[in-house]
């Protein structure tokens, strides 16, 4: 079984094999370092030309690549943690993402940006954020953020090679070593192309008395989660959407709908973020159906710590989605 590092290898290996136009561009990613995380380690030795090490400067090589992309190539570009983001925050808000209609959609910008986010590994406040809510619901950008449930290296590929729009697409450090699974009750749905939802059931029969829905990182807690819940005799879904936006709607809400009882769930900090907007959606769709109000779980909103003790009190936890579940059930 591949780990979620290995698919995502693999996705990019495939994608420079496929189109001579895919290009890699970041910091420290050539053999034989490989990357901060070895996720583009021996790509450069078979396609010395196109994997390509940055200077370190993330706003620069970004606006290469928009640059690249407007030219016909399909650039990756590869954000060594997700925090940097805030650095070329300009080239993503003002331009990859509103070229296509300032110029009447005459142009197109087809932009891969990954890079790892969360924390877990006592990087401190400026290395372990989750910051995707800061691009969530721009115009023109789509945000992808797998779970190890998902095939990461069908999805990346289809992003590099089909995806004619910029895409965010987040890789939680913590999954990089798990291997993907497929599991007996899972069930997967494409509502918006190229990026899956995946639900998985810890039960065979009979309907879910809580559905708790989830992306990325989060899969690491919530898989295990659902085998304790079941020894408790609790029928959960468990939810993944890999597209945090644009939102497949129509089956977060259909899952929703199976019970009534909802628990959302991110490591992004509380306040304004995409547990806000998923609640929202969802009490417009199942008006009168909810058995009880949408829990929502986020990290706490303040810096990220770097002492372990402490981090773990920061970020969101398996415990914390457990008292959830049972409070709904209260």
């Amino acid at each position: 079984m591949a780990s979620y590092l290995s698919g995502l290898q693999s996705g990019l290996k495939e994608a420079l094999t496929a189109n001579r136009k895919v290009i890699v561009l970041g910091e420290d990613i050539v053999d034989p370092y490989g990357g901060a995380f070895k996720v583009t380690k021996g790509l450069s030795t078979c396609f010395p030309e196109r994997v390509i090490s940055t200077p370190i400067c993330e706003g620069g090589f970004t606006g290469v690549a928009v640059g690249m992309a407007l030219r016909g190539f399909r650039p990756v570009i590869e954000i060594m943690f997700g925090d940097f983001l805030t650095l070329c925050s300009d080239q993503i808000v003002n331009h990859m993402a509103k070229f296509p209609d300032m110029y009447n959609n005459q142009v197109k910008v087809p932009l891969v940006i990954r890079t790892p986010m969360g924390g877990g590994r006592g990087y401190g406040a400026t290395h372990s954020q989750s910051l995707e809510k800061m691009f969530l619901g721009i115009p023109g950008i789509k945000v992808v953020a797998p779970s190890h449930l998902h095939a990461t290296n069908d999805i990346l590929k289809y992003a590099i090679l089909n995806d004619d729009d910029p895409v965010l697409f987040i890789e939680n450090k913590l999954l990089y070593p798990l291997e993907q699974h497929v599991h007996v009750f899972m069930e997967q749905s494409v509502e918006i192309s190229g990026y899956p939802t995946v639900a998985l059931r810890n039960f065979s029969t009979g309907k879910p008395d809580v559905t708790i829905i989830a992306y990325g990182g989060l899969s690491l807690e919530i898989v295990p989660l659902l085998a304790k819940l079941h020894d408790d005799e609790l029928n959960v879904n468990a939810v993944f959407p890999s597209s945090l936006w644009p939102v497949p709607v129509e089956t977060l809400t259909r899952y929703g709908a199976q019970c009534g009882r909802i628990v959302l769930c991110e490591e992004s900090s509380a306040g304004f973020n995409w547990g806000s907007e998923i609640a929202a959606l969802l009490y417009e769709n199942l008006h009168g159906k909810l058995a009880a109000p949408i829990a929502r779980l986020a990290s706490a909103s303040q810096a990220i710590p770097a002492a372990r003790q402490l981090e773990i009190k920061t970020l969101i936890s398996a415990q914390d989605i457990e008292n959830a579940v049972w409070e709904l059930m209260s």
